[in-house]
């Protein structure tokens, strides 16, 4: 059992410094992104299933409220939390449709679509970035694995990978990079307030 734990442990320390180096460029680019959304007065849509879902929700929260400093919420909705929505885009279309319905519902040019996929292969966020590109909107993928579709689509304007076959491990990546985002957008915005 021990084992089990020092190897989890080990290799989550492995993958932070793996990722040490490569991240920088693409974690300021998409801090731009989402400053420049919500400086325009945008909003940020974000997406994911299963423990994406549970990120995109905790992402959305952090900006809405607050992440560590007090400042004004920030415009964002995670697309993950309205049951009757779901379930009713799922029932009467196809719940490869559930975020790209609300994508075209809730998004405007100007806005931005966080898009989680740890596979990057979700086909209903797949669906959400070709909604959001066919609107006008910018598209931040937070991917795993090789990237998958998500990370080569026409509509990311960046794109985070995390390079590991292990979903756990990029899950714990993936909120890093989230909270790493959130640090980010607030100095940019906020720096020299708080």
């Amino acid at each position: 059992m021990k084992e089990i734990i020092r190897e989890a442990m080990e290799a989550g320390v492995d993958l932070r410094r793996a990722c040490l180096n490569s991240l920088d460029e693409p974690l300021l680019k998409a801090a731009d992104a989402m400053v420049a959304c919500l400086e325009g007065g945008g909003k940020i849509l974000v997406c994911g299933n299963g423990g994406s879902a549970a990120d995109a929700q905790h992402f959305a929260g952090e900006l809405i409220n607050r992440f560590e400093i007090n400042r004004p919420g920030l415009a964002a909705i995670a697309m993950t939390h309205d049951a009757s929505v779901i379930t009713s885009i799922a029932n009467d279309f196809s719940f490869d449709d559930i975020f790209s319905r609300q994508v075209e519902a809730l998004g405007r040019e100007g806005d931005l679509l966080l898009a989680i996929s740890t596979s990057g292969n979700s086909a209903n966020v797949i669906k959400a970035a070709a909604a959001a590109e066919s609107i006008g909107m910018k598209t931040v993928a937070l991917t795993g694995h090789d990237g998958g579709v998500l990370g080569r689509h026409s509509g990311v304007s960046v794109h985070l990978n995390i390079a590991h076959h292990s979903t756990p491990r990029v899950q714990e990546m993936h909120i890093t990079l989230l909270h790493i985002i959130c640090s980010l957008v607030d100095e940019m915005m906020f720096g020299d307030s708080s």
